[in-house]
Formats: C-alpha cells, sequence, structure tokens
C-alpha cells in the first residue's frame, strides 16, 4: 500500500475514507489527473483498486454504489472522475493481471 498524501490531499481524504469504511486486504489510490486535460496538480481523476470482504455477495453495481456513496463529498467538491476496480479476496487472488491498466486520455496532448 502507498503513503498517504498531505493529509488536506483529496487522494489522501479518499484513502482515509476507504480504509475506515471498507477495511481493505488491498487499496490503491492513483491520482490520474496528470493524463487529462486538466491544469497541473489537479486531483478530478483518480483510480481506485480495493479489495475487502464487504465486496463479498455484493454485485459489481452494488459494490460501485457502495464506494459512490462513501466518495459523495469529494464528487460534490470537484472530482470529476472515478474509475473503480473492487474485488472480493476470493476474485482478487484468482486475478492473474490484477487491476486493468487505465487508458490514455483520448483529448489529452502528448
Amino acid at each position: 500500500m502507498q503513503e498517504p498524501k498531505s493529509p488536506r490531499s483529496r487522494q489522501s481524504r479518499i484513502e482515509t475514507i476507504l480504509l475506515n469504511k471498507l477495511v481493505p486486504t488491498h487499496l490503491f489510490v492513483d491520482n490520474e489527473s496528470n493524463r487529462h486535460q486538466v491544469p497541473k496538480h489537479s486531483e478530478t481523476h483518480f483510480k481506485v483498486v480495493a479489495v475487502t470482504v464487504k465486496f463479498e455477495n455484493l454485485t459489481r453495481i452494488a459494490r460501485h454504489r457502495l464506494v459512490n456513496q462513501l466518495l459523495a463529498n469529494e464528487f460534490d467538491s470537484g472530482m470529476h472522475a472515478l474509475s473503480l476496480h473492487l474485488y472480493a479476496p476470493n476474485e482478487w487472488a484468482k486475478s492473474t493481471t490484477g487491476a486493468p491498466k487505465s487508458p490514455p486520455c483520448r483529448k489529452k496532448q502528448t
């Protein structure tokens, strides 16, 4: 698991909320804003990979709804996009590749 960013950063808030509410065995939060057409140092686009027993017996949509509810304040305060890769421990254990890589932004000029 990576070190949380400064306490005031959106990434740190996301990590804290998910760690406290989901108690994951694996959590990865990546600020992907730099891959999009937004100002430098933005915190608008995130990818979350989470593994927790709380996802057992939940459908994919139920998992997404749960995480979106937990992070509703972040959406209300400027988060634009959230890519979610949510696994129960047995699903993560069966995964041979882990979470998919994020595609490049179609609008960003390289």
